[in-house]
């Protein structure tokens, strides 16, 4: 268990501009692993088979970066402390890859659907994303965002909710806020990968809030706020690269977000401070 720690919503919610970053991981550990359980479930798109399986990619020299010899936790524990004081320079973005690198590879995937979901299952805040490329805007901003899964058997929903203040003025002053989630259902097809179908998105002030005045311009902004696979999951799949009590990796695999990781922890375990 992670001592509860209190980091900046900026340095949890890391703009990674480079795409071609989600491609430089490896995969080596990523082929779904086989549940003791069976499903009739069909897969949701052609491109989520077996024959298009995470692809092997070029890697970086993990020797270059990190101690390879590390321990699971210890790797776990040396991600979580880089993280908050990344400042975007190249060394940390590959320090990072290199351990979930390592984390994957010593990673012993659940076996069993009723203990996958059980460990799956809850609120998972977003501490890093692969895919986050849009630039900060003053009219909006983002408190939290968390993914919250509720498994039943092999499917279930999965809620991506952001926390958001927004300046409807010309001072800069927040005046509106409330939260923005996007909902949608889930299935388990095969191992581990979860296929996902959006549902619907809700906006929804706070009591007491005001309401934006151009509520399309506000969502606009959001979407440029939200990693892309979270604000709309269609057409893609999810893989659990890792996962332990604390910690969860998901590999993003699909014709829209082939390679991207996302990196979660589990929500009541750290503090998002607004900046």
């Amino acid at each position: 268990m992670i001592p509860h720690r209190k980091y900046s919503a900026l340095a949890l919610l890391l703009i990674c501009s480079r795409q071609k970053g989600a491609d430089a991981f490896t995969t080596a550990a990523q082929r779904p692993n086989v549940l003791s359980a069976t499903t009739s479930t069909s897969l949701a798109a052609e491109e989520f088979g077996p024959s298009a399986a995470v692809k092997e990619r070029p890697t970086t020299d993990d020797a270059a970066v990190i101690d390879t010899n590390l321990t699971a936790e210890e790797a776990k524990q040396a991600l979580i402390d880089l993280i908050p004081r990344m400042t975007g320079n190249e060394e940390e973005y590959r320090a990072v890859e290199s351990y979930v690198n390592l984390l994957e590879e010593k990673y012993s995937p659940v076996q069993t659907i009723d203990f996958l979901n059980l460990a799956m299952a809850g609120e998972w805040q977003l501490l890093f994303s692969t895919n986050l490329t849009g630039k900060p805007n003053r009219k909006l901003r983002l408190r939290e965002l968390v993914q919250k899964i509720e498994a039943d058997g092999f499917g279930g929903s999965l809620t991506n909710s952001a926390q958001w203040d927004y300046s409807d003025n010309d001072e800069g002053t927040f005046d509106s806020t409330g939260s923005f989630n996007i909902k949608c259902s889930y299935k388990i097809n095969q191992g581990a990968r979860m296929v996902i179908d959006l549902d619907r998105h809700e906006l929804r002030p706070a009591n007491g809030s005001g309401v934006p005045s151009d509520v399309p311009a506000m969502v606009a902004l959001l979407n440029r706020a939200i990693p892309k696979e979270m604000f709309d999951p269609n057409d893609h799949a999810m893989d659990t690269t890792y996962l332990d009590a604390d910690l969860r990796i998901a590999r993003l695999t699909g014709s829209k977000h082939e390679g991207v990781r996302n990196i979660f922890f589990r929500k009541g375990q750290l503090e998002i401070k607004p900046v």
